[in-house]
């Protein structure tokens, strides 16, 4: 039997891990749905994972919206270990490592990138981070924070002092790497693209999903 584990990076339930899931699985707005997302921009039935010959395939059920891996959309797609899935608002990880450890960035295979990437120089080595995003969906969007950057909390006691400077050191600490290892493609388009290899993406994408349920856990304590 084939399971997967989906991690919600972005979205109403960013934060939950579904570890662990038997196939098929079904991603949707209804209740019935294994994976169930509260996004108006998700349909009903929207998306369903399954198994065939031991590979797992993600097939989108005619959603309004329609569904992307790795920023292209998609009608079907075989998954690989770290791919990106975008429904609607939300962003989930998919995860197929054999335990219920999160997602790093260590022995990950490299994806199949299609689309823009194929018509660009890249070594095989390097996934090009260029997700366009759709119009129809992004056009009511307005910053989370408009005023700029929230402040530090001022009442904080000397321990939590260290430990919250301990965990901006370590988002800082993994960011660096990403900055470092990013490259621009000179030999693309007129837009200006930037590149980075699987194992700094796959970096990236783990830090997120930490920092979103470090999210969940600090808003949601008893959760």
């Amino acid at each position: 039997m084939t399971f997967v584990t989906l991690r919600i990076l972005d979205g109403m339930e960013r934060g939950k891990s579904y570890v662990r899931l038997a196939l098929p699985i079904t991603i949707g707005r209804e209740s019935d749905s294994d994976i169930q997302l509260n996004d108006d921009r998700i349909s009903r039935a929207h998306a369903k994972l399954q198994d065939h010959s031991g590979r797992v395939i993600l097939t989108d059920l005619g959603s309004t919206n329609g569904t992307r891996v790795n920023g292209h959309p998609i009608q079907m797609r075989v998954m690989q270990h770290g791919d990106i899935i975008l429904v609607g608002r939300c962003v989930l990880l998919f995860d197929q490592s054999p335990s219920d450890e999160p997602l790093t960035d260590l022995g990950l295979p490299r994806p199949t990138v299609v689309g823009s990437a194929e018509k660009s120089n890249l070594d095989d080595s390097d996934l090009e981070v260029s997700f366009d995003p759709d119009p129809a969906i992004d056009a009511d969007a307005t910053p989370l924070f408009p005023l700029g950057r929230p402040p530090v909390p001022a009442e904080l006691n000397a321990l939590q002092r260290v430990q919250l400077s301990d965990l901006l050191s370590y988002v800082h600490e993994q960011l660096g790497v990403v900055i470092r290892g990013a490259v621009e493609d000179l030999h693309g388009s007129q837009t200006r693209t930037i590149k980075v290899d699987w194992p700094t993406w796959s970096r990236l994408s783990s830090l997120m999903g930490e920092v979103s349920q470090d999210m969940r856990s600090i808003c949601d304590p008893d959760d």
